[in-house]
């Protein structure tokens, strides 16, 4: 169980406070409801982009690394498609250094052209060398285009062509923060050496001033089923032929994505794992074979892959067909109560060693939060999913009709 305390700032703001009295440090963390999904497709990568202007100064403080390392502190972040997430350790001593430095870059960036030159350089480099220098970089990219074809996950967090941050502009950057960088789209998570009224005092003085602001409203449409098969052949940066199937799937809060998730598990997680002992201990066709669920907030996909020992297309063709067998086997069989079991023990097993650090806390409280839901509930909801439930969503999802595939092919040289 996580001890945790929560209120909510006239603002907006919603705050949430772990007290930890073992550790000599606070980790201060913020979340923001803003991601890919956010952005313009003519304009993509913006949210990511974001990411790095944060850490370009604000209004008041030129350097915010100066400052927190000046504190004894370390900060970071990352970006998905739908949140936006920075984080700050300090010693408890301090802890008001991390609010005074949130509060202010969430009450106004720099905005300066200088700034935003740099940041558009390091993000063009990252593109490249992420997408374009990497094994199997195009994947994110052609997968998100091959299952969506209106929503805005069809393209990844980095954006769609580095060429969209190239032409971002001031006023886009100032459009784009006023819209969604706001303490009435964000969640402030606090655990560590400090007290909730400590952390009430410093949220009052440093977050409260700052003002309610108007978010954009989301409005892109929703996605179409997927009717018919889809695929596409790609050849790439790649050391070995890989195959990806995709299987669209509700998001998060929906019955069936906890399903869903399990099923990844007992497909492909650990060596007792079916596509383990099915696929890859054979020594034939398969060098790895994985399932994973994209974990998205709005419906995503479950994904099964492997890479593959032999190469042409009757390998591809055998590989592939293997794959959905795996997928298959779950719809025709069902799964039996160990390997339920044996699933959830494994979820219960990372999500407690996972929410064990101060900062973990942090992170995981936030979303909790932003979720609206108890941190503490979440193994319970785990622990509470029969056979009967697995079955009902592998036959949801696990559609074969339903796929989008990707032969990703090693390039000639």
């Amino acid at each position: 169980m996580i001890s945790f305390s929560r209120f909510t700032l006239p603002n907006g703001l919603r705050v949430i406070h772990h007290h930890d009295p073992g550790t000599a440090m606070v980790a201060v963390n913020l979340l923001y409801n803003v991601g890919a999904r956010d952005e313009h497709p003519s304009q993509t990568g913006l949210a990511h982009l974001f990411e790095h202007l944060m850490f370009g100064g604000s209004a008041n403080i030129p350097s915010f690394d100066a400052a927190i390392e000046r504190a004894g502190g370390m900060n970071n972040a990352w970006t998905s498609n739908d949140f936006t997430n920075f984080y700050d350790i300090v010693p408890a001593a301090n802890v008001e250094t991390a609010f005074w430095l949130e509060s202010d870059r969430m009450l106004g960036l720099a905005f300066s052209e200088k700034s935003l030159e740099v940041q558009r350089n390091v993000v063009i480099e990252e593109f490249k060398q992420v997408c374009l220098n990497r094994p199997y970089g195009q994947l994110g990219h052609e997968l998100r285009a091959l299952l969506y074809d209106v929503h805005p996950y069809r393209w990844p967090v980095i954006g769609l062509d580095f060429s969209h941050i190239a032409s971002v502009s001031l006023a886009d950057e100032r459009r784009f923060f006023l819209s969604h960088y706001a303490p009435n789209n964000a969640v402030l998570a606090v655990a560590g050496n400090v007290t909730l009224e400590r952390v009430r005092e410093l949220a009052e003085k440093w977050f409260a001033p700052i003002p309610r602001r108007e978010i954009a409203p989301r409005t892109y449409p929703a996605e179409a089923p997927i009717l018919s098969p889809r695929r596409k052949v790609i050849t790439g940066l790649a050391p070995q032929t890989a195959v990806y199937i995709a299987f669209p799937m509700p998001g998060y809060g929906h019955p069936d994505f906890i399903p869903c998730d399990l099923i990844t598990d007992i497909l492909a997680s650990g060596r007792s794992s079916r596509m383990f002992r099915n696929l890859v201990m054979p020594g034939t066709l398969f060098s790895e074979a994985d399932a994973s669920i994209a974990g998205s907030e709005e419906p995503g996909y479950l994904l099964l892959s492997g890479k593959l020992l032999a190469e042409g297309p009757e390998a591809e063709a055998q590989a592939e067909q293997l794959l959905l067998d795996q997928a298959a086997s779950i719809v025709s069989d069902g799964v039996t109560p160990r390997e339920l079991e044996r699933a959830v023990n494994r979820f219960e097993s990372n999500h407690t060693f996972s929410s064990m650090s101060f900062l973990a806390k942090a992170t995981q409280l936030a979303r909790a939060e932003m979720h609206g839901e108890d941190i503490n509930t979440i193994v319970a909801r785990y622990r509470s999913i029969t056979p009967a439930d697995i079955d009902r969503a592998a036959r949801a999802v696990l559609r074969p009709q339903s796929t989008a595939t990707i032969i990703y092919r090693p390039k000639k040289m």
